[in-house]
């Protein structure tokens, strides 16, 4: 188990890097923590970035003997770009991501400027059939402010971050909370005996379509021996995927199968853990109504899984 302070120290990670704006294609501000937390490893760790902007993270020590182990999270969560300002103030606003249509109108936005720049405003309409991407549009409270524009990103305006009786109550966990984890893991095992093979892979632009990681699967940047752990976030259901359940080991989601004996190994090593440790909490559950880069990177020939937290 974690000391109080090793605890303490994840949490203000998990905490910082969730409440940090992202969308497809604006991952910008979660890319400048990572690379501030990865500066912290100089001289141990690698550093790869592909031409979109996909991490690849491995240990200076790996000397390919064994195939890499990579924690994959993507670093993008839905949200809002704003695409056009009305002379009267109405805000033109697409939407990146899947998220069900009776969460839009009337719900109040952050609207994110540059630096620590912030303004909120009120979803007015929504096109839910509008392609490639939702729009809707929105009214600020009170003047637009200058630097408000077309590019600038938007998000849903929610109370201050904080963890309360072991459940965080947060900006963006799906994915950032993976990401989250993917980082304590990875500094966790970095000079562990054994472990010089496990490495990150972190992606941009999932939420419309895994632009990120099919980029990198399908230009082979990442070792075709490699497997990945894709790590995802997704709704709870009381009777099915309950919080407090422990974390979801997915067999496959409503396209695909996961990787069999990827899926099967970690089986192994959980019931193995069980046995050591009754407290130790997990699931094992297909995920039925969606999919995950898992599918994406596997379509490629890549071994994956997917544990949901």
């Amino acid at each position: 188990p974690a000391s109080a302070e090793r605890r303490h120290e994840r949490e203000a990670l998990l905490l910082a890097l969730t409440q940090i704006p992202t969308a497809a294609g604006h991952e910008d501000r979660v890319m400048a923590f990572i690379d501030a937390w990865l500066a912290r490893f100089e001289g141990r760790v690698t550093v790869r970035r592909d031409d979109v902007g996909n991490y690849l993270v491995t240990q200076r020590r790996h000397d390919g003997a064994r195939p890499l182990l990579l924690a994959t999270a993507h670093l993008d969560h839905p949200a809002f770009v704003v695409t056009k300002l009305d002379r009267d103030g109405t805000l033109h606003l697409e939407f990146r991501g899947g998220v069900n249509d009776p969460y839009f109108v009337g719900t109040a936005l952050e609207l994110v400027g540059p630096g620590e720049a912030r303004c909120e405003a009120t979803i007015a309409t929504l096109d839910g059939k509008a392609t490639p991407f939702k729009t809707v549009t929105a009214r600020t409270k009170g003047a637009a402010p200058a630097w408000l524009a077309p590019g600038c990103m938007a998000r849903w305006a929610f109370p201050r971050a904080e963890i309360t009786d072991g459940c965080i109550l947060t900006d963006a966990c799906d994915d950032l909370a993976a990401a989250a984890a993917a980082l304590c893991a990875f500094e966790e095992l970095l000079d562990e005996p054994g472990c010089a093979h496990f490495g990150l892979l972190l992606t941009v632009a999932e939420e419309v379509g895994f632009q990120g990681a099919i980029h990198c699967a399908r230009n082979g940047w990442v070792p075709k021996d490699a497997t990945l752990l894709c790590l995802e976030n997704s709704r709870s259901f009381p009777h099915d995927s309950p919080i407090g359940a422990g974390a979801i080991l997915r067999v496959g989601d409503r396209i695909s199968v996961f990787t069999p004996e990827v899926t099967n190994r970690l089986t192994e090593v959980f019931w193995f853990v069980t046995k050591q440790d009754p407290t130790f909490r997990w699931q094992r559950k297909l995920m039925p109504g969606g999919a995950c880069e898992a599918t994406a990177v596997a379509t490629y020939g890549y071994r994956a899984t997917c544990l949901c937290l």
